[in-house]
């Protein structure tokens, strides 16, 4: 593997975490249909055609190609015991090399699915491979809603210090919602190591 070329599956205790993949698109609708309400509060507006299978697969086939060119990782979740239903995902966006190393981390859970450690767990994974000898980046981030409670209570629990608040950041839910911005920055790179 080149650097930048991460794992496309990831395996946990209880999870089986997969890259994208347009076999994934009847998984991936059923996991928008089943959470459409439930995500609605924390998503910005979506066209109408967002959800349909061909859309769907579309987007999961740019979400391949970015894989494989290292600009953004999707892993899509399941439980290892019934791996054809989908229990939440993590994005890392933006990513930017050069004297950043960065990524922008985003992540949704099944509403069925909450409460359980799930999202600790898969995302403990995908930092481990984030910050790991084939990607290795140096600083993950996230923002989040000061109302998301169990948001915030993972970014911390994963060792993610919030930065600051950014004032109107995102069109969520009808309005501009301020949000905390959070990091967690890799241990393993020295502080006078260059990119």
């Amino acid at each position: 593997m080149s650097k930048g070329m991460a794992a496309f599956a990831l395996h946990t205790e209880r999870l089986l975490l997969r890259a994208p993949s347009v076999a994934l698109t009847a998984a991936v609708c059923d996991y928008q249909q089943r959470n459409t309400a439930h995500f609605a509060r924390w998503d910005p507006p979506y066209p109408a055609d967002f959800f349909a299978p061909e859309t769907v697969a579309e987007r999961l086939a740019q979400g391949e190609q970015a894989f494989a060119a290292g600009s953004a990782y999707r892993y899509w979740f399941s439980l290892r015991e019934d791996p054809a239903r989908l229990v939440g995902q993590v994005h890392l966006s933006q990513v930017a090399r050069g004297a950043f190393q960065n990524a922008i981390l985003g992540y949704s859970l099944d509403e069925q699915a909450q409460g359980q450690g799930l999202m600790q767990e898969a995302l403990r994974a995908v930092i481990a491979e984030m910050f790991g000898a084939q990607v290795r980046l140096h600083r993950i981030q996230a923002a989040v809603r000061p109302e998301n409670q169990r948001s915030r209570a993972v970014l911390q629990a994963l060792g993610f210090a919030q930065e600051g608040l950014s004032r109107r950041y995102l069109f969520i839910d009808g309005q501009w919602r301020d949000h905390e911005v959070y990091a967690l920055l890799n241990p393993a790179w020295a502080q006078d190591l260059a990119p």
